[in-house]
This record gives C-alpha cells, structure tokens and sequence, in this order.
C-alpha cells in the first residue's frame, strides 16, 4: 500500500493485501510462500520531504490504508540500524512480503489439485479467432488448445500476445536491477525501507535511469537492495554504474551496509503501462480475449486482486458479497488507449 497514491491501484492493492491475508492463514500457508506481514516503512530526509509524505499519507488514509505518522525521535526504535539525522516517515503496518517464486509454485500446486494442467516450454503462436473474430483458442508449439477464453497474463511481453490476437496493448519493459547481499541475522532489517522519492520514481513517464533507494531484509537472511528504473528496451547487460547508484543509496539509509558483501545482482523487465495502470478485464475488441498483465513493479502484491477480478468476469460475478470492496474495472479497461498513441 505504501508507495500507491489514493485511485484504482490502491484500492486493488487493498483487495490484494486482504486476500493474501486469506490465503496465508490457510495452514502451512504462510511458512510455504515465506508471508510476512512485516510492513513498510518509508522516510524522508528533510522536512520539506516529509511534509510531502504527510499529505500522500493523508489520502491514503482516507481509502482505508493504515499510515502512522513516524517522528525522527522515534525512527530508530523502528528500525534501531537507519542513518542519523532523518526528518521522520509514515510506517505502513498492512505491508506484507512473500518470496515470488514460492508463491508461484504453490498458487501452481493448488491450481492442480483444483483440476487444471501446466504446459511449460510451450510457446503461444497465434491466439485462434472464429471467423466472426471471437477467440477459440490458441495455437502452441505443440499443438491448438481449444477454449472460448484466453487470459493474457504475459507480463512484459503482454503487447506480443495483444497482437498475436490481432489487437494492441502498449506494455513496454522498464528495465530494473536487485542487489543481493550476504546472509545477515535475522531481523537486521526489520521492514521493508524507502527513500520517500522512491514514490515519485515508480509514479515517473521518464524513460531515463532514476534510482532511488530500497532495502528489503529477506526470511532466508540476504537483504534486496534496489530500486532503478529505466527504459531501454529488452537490454539485459549488466550496468556497473547502476549497481554502485544503487549501493551508494542503500548505506546512505543503512550505513551499516558498507561492510557487508553483495553476493550477486540480477535484473528483470517491469511491464510499464503509460498510464501506470495494468491492463484487467475483457478486450472489447476481440470478444473472448481477457488482460491480466501490465502491473510494473508491483505484479506479485497486486496479483491475488488481479485474479479474483479475472475469476469474477470469467464467471459472470459482478460483485463478491464475502468482501466488502467491489472494484471498478473500467479505469484498467484494456482498450482505454488511442489506436494511433500505440
């Protein structure tokens, strides 16, 4: 919730977080996708910055977000190893953490046993069309699937899928690099902490290098460090400048840092959307074709949202009575953008 302005995003991400509240108190839930309900914590270093942080707070609050307004004298029982000499920050209890990987494999594990089949290494071709232009399927490496709905859920590469439907998505990558250091004790970094521009950066059309600093302790004992991003198509080289941005903003919160090893960095492609929200729900244009794609950074929060919505639509649900906050699809409509902006 933290890092999302008050709007569709935000309510999704409420939607979310409640629902992977849910499932992570299933039994062994929790302990098999590492669910940590830890929260953010997000800081400003003057008080220019933190009277900005206040406001967005603010609104926040007014959607239902639980923000706690952090005093300097206060940011160091928080978070006893952050820098001196911080103006203050907002403590957002309701963020939680899983480890994406994990999480994937259970969601597939429980999709089995649910009665659905995993093809991997089976690449979509063309998405079938009946000759009145609704979808029937799609044609794979290794043979057609036949079905009245297809799901693009291809992250990043969601615009590929669009047109292989024979319509548009304007999903583009934005590039974004993860330092991993060394394991650290336990609890050495207790939330997740942020640069108060960190906000400004993910809510930013520039295609440019923005970096801005995020530490993230893990349940295994490595802390993430990030977060850049940039647009530079599908380049995957490895940026060495990036890397030390990166650094330099990570022991600026926590010195402590400075001592510690990066064990390994990597990199991954954002699917940014121009308007910085995903695309979710039927396309008007091809009847049968559904979005679920487009997210930017915040795919693994927002997807347990993202897929109760899909289900909804799928089904012909238009409201669930179990959870009070029924969602507008319209502001993540798929065809929402101009034809000749693509």
């Amino acid at each position: 919730m933290s890092d999302k302005e008050p709007g569709p995003e935000l309510e999704l991400a409420l939607l979310s977080g409640r629902l992977w509240g849910e499932l992570a108190g299933e039994p062994g839930i929790a302990a098999a996708v590492e669910y940590d309900l830890k929260g953010g914590l997000v800081v400003a270093s003057s008080a220019e910055g933190l009277v900005a942080l206040e406001g967005l707070a603010d609104g926040q609050r007014a959607v239902g977000v639980e923000a706690v307004a952090v005093g300097a004298g206060q940011l160091h029982d928080i978070e006893p190893k952050l820098a001196k000499g911080l103006a203050g920050g907002v403590l957002y209890p309701q963020d939680a953490q899983v480890m994406p990987t994990l999480a994937a494999a259970h969601v597939v594990r429980l999709a089995r046993a649910a009665g659905a089949s995993l093809r991997t290494g089976c690449a979509v071709t063309e998405v079938l069309r009946t000759g009145a232009g609704a979808v029937r399927g799609v044609r794979t490496s290794e043979g057609e699937i036949h079905a009245p709905a297809v799901v693009n859920a291809a992250g990043t590469w969601g615009g590929e899928l669009a047109a292989l439907a024979g319509t548009s998505l304007p999903v583009l990558p934005r590039r974004g690099f993860v330092l991993v250091t060394e394991p650290l004790p336990p609890r050495t970094v207790r939330h997740k902490v942020y640069a108060a521009d960190y906000v400004a950066d993910v809510a930013s059309d520039s295609a440019a290098l923005q970096t801005s600093p995020v530490v993230e302790g893990t349940a295994a004992g490595p802390v993430l460090i990030g977060a850049s991003r940039e647009r530079v198509g599908f380049d995957r080289s490895f940026s060495l400048p990036v890397a030390r941005a990166l650094a330099a903003g990570a022991t600026r919160l926590f010195p402590f840092l400075e001592g510690v090893r990066a064990m390994r960095g990597y990199l991954g492609f954002r699917p940014y959307m121009p308007d910085h929200l995903p695309a979710i729900g039927p396309d008007a244009r091809v009847p049968g074709l559904f979005h679920a794609c487009g997210h930017e950074g915040a795919g693994i929060g927002l997807a347990t949202g993202t897929g109760h919505l899909i289900a909804q639509v799928l089904t012909g649900k238009t409201s669930d009575p179990d959870l009070d906050l029924d969602l507008d699809l319209s502001p993540f409509r798929p065809d929402r953008f101009p034809e000749e902006g693509l």
